[in-house]
């Protein structure tokens, strides 16, 4: 039986525990938190300055004197270690700069949940937390569980007025929030050739909002000739074994949005309606480059914006904003009403310029739709194409980019509609915590952006346990962090911890005391972040159906059940590897006994 991309790269069986060194280490201005907890796990010199990648973007040019000193910190470190991979303010969004060093073949790791996207280099490229990522700095490897992989042949070409970012949210539509949990997405077919270096980095990036461990395209002729350089890839052996093959026909996709507050709250345009729309942003991660801005040039060129809409553009890096000068992009932008930004994350997670007034609906061609994502929660977010965003800035409502195209298109429905879970916000004064156990069963896809916002995340002064707490859930239930107390249960749906890469919820829940959260299913960053924190994390979804209001909770961790009332229900066991790391009360305490 042949082996898979995941199998091959990280050389294991999927469901086996591997330790393996990073050919890079990302991260961002995270970096400050990071280097506090790699200090208090005994650090000093980095294992290898030479993986270390640096970018500082998520909150660049800094927004107060609390980030500004982060930064200070994080330049002091890069002198200390000779880290000679660092990119300071302005050079660009992490992501983009990571394509200057993910090779094929490459084992890549990051303190953000989009480092998945450096996949489109045929790199095995995943996030993972801060602790870890200080752990790293330390041992130089880390634990991998060897995923599953799932496999997209893509066939055709897609049709004028439709877009890779199309094509991301369609899939996303159709697995779900979490329909690639912990899978390796392996894109193939005829269908790759029309498809960019751009288009794949996408497409990797938006792997993340279904779940993804990564995704990654093979070493063909389009990325040959990006590289212009000779390399060996990997790749799937013909004969290798998959979870789940998917078959896409790239005529059929026709231009979608993700309507709030999740990402897989797909709509075709035509069915979405004519949605005012107040702000309108192209950038992020997801779509900054020059392919992005060419096309909105395109819409834009000798028109206006309207007046009821503000336009920011994000170039994801230094290089592309010059070249889109060069091109007279950022002329024509700017002259249609655009404004333009420093290459950054920008209003992404709620951190620079363009935080969203209350009551305004932004479309956006980012990858996150969360209530609250942009620093306001009485905001409401869109996702769409590039092309997308341009024309609907320009209509002032959300438009489907084939209305100015000459050939005629009919509208269509999305064909893989699904229920969406409730946006819950528990009422001020109900309580959901009876006998210790806090009682969010019905709470499906309750994401990292409602468990600890994303505008405190930076500041290395919020990131210590102690500052985490009082702002703990805050999105979800103001009373939690108010009441949460040693020993309590926390019962939650399904996808539980979606989102970022953002530790913060773990370490403050096992800072708290929190005696376990069992959940139906859990994503796979926040399985890992509380791996890491000791913090015992199980999925059992028959005991979180039987739970009844006011039922006692007893956990037995040693014996692998849950006794929920007078029943009994048995769970998997943690694989030994990853018990060790529980049992010593986290990856920091496991390192220090190392020492």
């Amino acid at each position: 039986m042949g082996r898979t991309f995941a199998e091959k790269l990280l050389n294991g069986k999927a469901g086996e525990i591997v330790f393996r060194k990073p050919d890079i280490v990302l991260s961002h201005d995270n970096t400050a938190s990071i280097k506090k907890t790699f200090e208090g796990m005994g650090g000093k010199k980095v294992f290898d300055a030479d993986n270390l990648l640096i970018v500082l973007d998520h909150d660049a040019p800094a927004t107060n004197a609390g980030i500004a000193n982060d930064h200070k910190v994080i330049h002091e470190f890069i002198c200390e270690q000779n880290v000679k991979r660092f990119h300071p303010v302005g050079d660009g969004i992490c992501h983009q700069c990571m394509s200057k060093y993910a090779r094929p073949g490459m084992l890549v790791v990051g303190s953000d949940s989009h480092t998945t996207t450096a996949g489109a280099f045929n790199a095995f490229a995943c996030g993972i937390d801060r602790t870890e990522t200080a752990g790293l700095w330390i041992r130089g490897e880390t634990w991998f569980r060897v995923p599953e992989s799932l496999k997209i042949v893509l066939k055709g070409k897609f049709n004028p007025g439709v877009y890779s970012k199309d094509l991301a949210l369609w899939l996303v539509g159709m697995l779900g929030a979490s329909g690639a949990n912990y899978l390796s997405v392996e894109f193939h077919g005829p269908g790759l050739k029309d498809l960019s270096i751009a288009d794949r980095m996408v497409l990797a990036n938006l792997a993340a909002e279904m779940g993804a461990k990564n995704a990654v395209f093979p070493l063909d002729e389009i990325l040959k000739d990006w590289l212009k350089d000779d390399y060996q890839g990997v790749w799937a052996d013909p004969d290798a074994s998959y979870l789940e093959t998917i078959e896409i026909e790239l005529s059929d996709i026709v231009p979608v949005v993700a309507s709030p507050h999740s990402v897989d709250n797909v709509h075709t345009i035509s069915e979405t309606g004519a949605v005012e729309v107040h702000e309108a942003i192209i950038g992020t991660c997801t779509n900054g480059r020059i392919d992005d801005l060419r096309v909105a040039a395109f819409i834009l060129k000798d028109k206006k914006v309207s007046q009821d809409v503000q336009l920011l553009i994000i170039p994801a890096s230094r290089e592309v904003y010059l070249q889109a000068i060069e091109e007279g992009i950022i002329a024509a932008l700017v002259e249609a009403g655009a404004t333009v930004l420093s290459p950054s994350c920008g209003p992404c997670l709620g951190k620079g310029q363009g935080i969203p007034a209350d009551g305004w609906n932004v479309i956006s061609s980012a990858n996150r739709n969360f209530l609250g994502r942009m620093g306001n929660k009485n905001a409401s977010i869109w996702l769409g194409s590039p092309a997308t965003v341009a024309i609907s800035a320009l209509y002032g409502r959300i438009a489907d980019p084939r209305e100015i195209l000459d050939e005629s298109f009919e509208s269509n429905e999305f064909p893989y509609r699904r229920e969406q879970p409730p946006v819950y916000t528990i009422p001020e004064g109900e309580n959901r915590c009876l006998n210790g156990v806090w009682n969010y069963k019905d709470v499906d896809n309750f994401n990292t952006d409602q468990m600890f916002a994303g505008s405190l995340t930076y500041d290395i002064k919020s990131s210590a346990p102690e500052k985490i707490v009082p702002h703990l859930f805050k999105g979800l239930d103001d009373n939690f962090a108010k009441m949460v107390k040693k020993g309590d249960i926390i019962l939650a749906g399904r996808n539980f911890g979606c989102g970022s890469s953002r530790e913060h919820p773990a370490v403050g829940l096992a800072h708290m005391g929190v005696k376990a959260v069992i959940a139906k299913s859990v994503s796979r960053i926040f399985f890992r972040a509380s791996v890491n924190q000791g913090l015992p994390i199980i999925i059992c979804p028959e005991a979180v159906e039987e739970y009844n209001v006011g039922d006692p909770i007893e956990v037995y961790l040693e014996e692998n059940k849950i006794k929920v009332g007078e029943r009994w229900f048995p769970y998997s066991p943690m694989p030994k590897e990853l018990l060790n790391i529980f049992k010593a009360g986290g990856l920091k305490k496991y390192l220090k006994g190392e020492a």
